[in-house]
């Protein structure tokens, strides 16, 4: 993905274009091309064989495209969230399947991979892995996003490793919550009410302040930017965390579990 990207800035510059006047050319954002150049972006198909047109690059990119390793090839559906992802200025995180990957210990993520069916190569569990812990960076910036996490209960039970493993996960939930700008709360198996059956789901809000909602499914991933949508699923957030509890009481449940290990 690196080398196809150092072949678009080659291209682009030869053509004496700045990233600015070639996003304007193919109809895309700046933002697109920079990430595609510093290797942060996958490029697709249908974009390379614009910017060969562009570029008159005689089919150069469409080729490096359809030749690059099956590992460096991350699903279109996906793209568009990490870059979202990496430049929210807040997210609101509901999972009830797993651990939430921003919150993921090495061991657990690669329990997660492991797990795939159809089962990932070793080189392919590693590489996964690597990329979801990169992503946890911006839990350490110096000037983090504002991040609210609520976890339902049956995840911090699910035993994906050994005793020593799922304790470390589980102590490190506890840091993460103490964390700058991090809320984790923990909404309970015995809770009467629940406004999250419907599945895990995140919102962020951008550098520009729009806010989108960003779901998973079995088969894929749904990035929503309709305004009334993104609306109920605040909505089901806000009710969300007030069926969960409180921070505080959180890091108590977790002291709980640690000391039952």
């Amino acid at each position: 993905m690196k080398l196809v990207g150092k072949l678009v800035a080659v291209f682009r510059r030869a053509a004496n274009l700045t990233q600015t006047q070639l996003a304007y050319l193919v109809g895309h954002q700046v933002e697109t091309i920079a990430s595609i150049e510093q290797g942060r972006r996958a490029l697709l198909p249908d974009l390379a064989a614009k910017l060969d047109e562009r570029l008159d690059t005689k089919g150069a990119l469409k080729e490096a495209v359809a030749n690059m390793p099956e590992i460096d090839l991350i699903p279109a559906w996906a793209e568009e969230y990490l870059d979202l992802e990496r430049e929210a200025l807040a997210l609101s995180w509901y999972d009830n399947q797993v651990v939430p990957g921003l919150l993921q210990t090495s061991r657990y993520a690669e329990a997660v991979f492991r797990n795939r069916v159809p089962a990932f190569s070793e080189e392919k569990v590693a590489i996964q892995t690597e990329a979801r812990l990169e992503r946890q960076e911006i839990l350490h910036r110096p000037s983090p996003p504002t991040i609210s996490f609520v976890v339902w209960e049956p995840v911090l039970m699910l035993q994906l490793l050994d005793a020593e493993g799922h304790a470390e996960q589980l102590n490190h939930l506890r840091t993460c919550a103490a964390l700058p700008g991090i809320c984790l709360q923990v909404l309970q198996l015995n809770h009467r009410t629940h406004a999250g059956l419907n599945g895990p789901f995140t919102l962020l809000e951008t550098p520009d302040f729009q806010r989108v909602a960003y779901s998973e499914t079995q088969r894929g991933s749904l990035l929503v930017s309709d305004p009334d949508e993104v609306s109920i699923l605040a909505q089901k957030y806000a009710m969300l965390r007030a069926q969960a509890l409180s921070p505080e009481d959180t890091v108590g449940l977790l002291d709980r579990l640690l000391g039952e290990q």
